[in-house]
């Protein structure tokens, strides 16, 4: 089970990474902002469009499949881990800063995500035993 967690939170968090690289990309390929059919015909003509389609379709069917095993709180914190892999990504490919309260922010929602996960695990083990010495619960 851990392992579907694991591969299923991560092929999420790349999806998710992709449609905002991806719409990060096509936003500045779609500059100037117009409103005629010439700028709506330059924005999907771009492959950034659809890379951030492909990101989002792709994270819909990762989640409703964790949704139906994992359970809702640490599932949904986990859910936000491309915050993370956003913002290293944006230093790397936009050359955005990696500041101090930024990274800070991250390593925060990490460890509370780790905190959900190590919680959840406790109380799962927790009913396991308590299953296992014959009590009712």
């Amino acid at each position: 089970m851990r392992r579907f967690y694991l591969i299923g939170f991560l092929l999420l968090m790349a999806f998710d990474t992709l449609a905002q690289v991806s719409f990060k990309y096509a936003g500045m390929h779609a500059l100037p902002v117009q409103a005629d059919i010439g700028w709506v015909v330059r924005v999907f003509g771009a492959p950034w469009v659809y890379g951030a389609v492909i990101g989002y379709l792709g994270s819909f069917f990762i989640w409703m499949r964790l949704l139906e095993r994992a359970p809702i709180g640490p599932a949904f914190a986990a859910s936000h881990l491309e915050v993370v892999s956003v913002l290293l990504l944006s230093a790397w490919l936009f050359g955005e800063a990696l500041t101090v309260p930024r990274v800070a922010g991250a390593t925060l929602i990490v460890a509370g995500i780790a905190c959900l996960a190590l919680a959840e695990d406790r109380e799962a083990r927790a009913t396991t035993a308590h299953r296992h010495s014959g009590q009712v619960a």
